[in-house]
């Protein structure tokens, strides 16, 4: 009779412990977002517009005297 509860014991403690999985935690992987070329013809556009307006406004002598 003992030796039958401790096998029904250790068959509980044993599915216990397979029903808990691992102890190691895998962590998800993160999803890598590239950022696209700014390669084109058209990328140094921008940059040259603006410095082109900065040296206008800049150098702009409106005097109305």
């Amino acid at each position: 009779m003992i030796k039958t509860i401790r096998v029904a014991l250790a068959a509980v403690l044993a599915g216990g412990a397979a029903y808990a999985g691992s102890a190691v935690f895998v962590a998800p992987e993160v999803a890598m977002v590239e950022e696209p070329m700014r390669n084109g013809s058209g990328a140094w556009l921008i940059p040259l517009a603006i410095i082109a307006i900065l040296a206008l406004t800049l150098t702009n002598n409106d005097s109305n005297s």
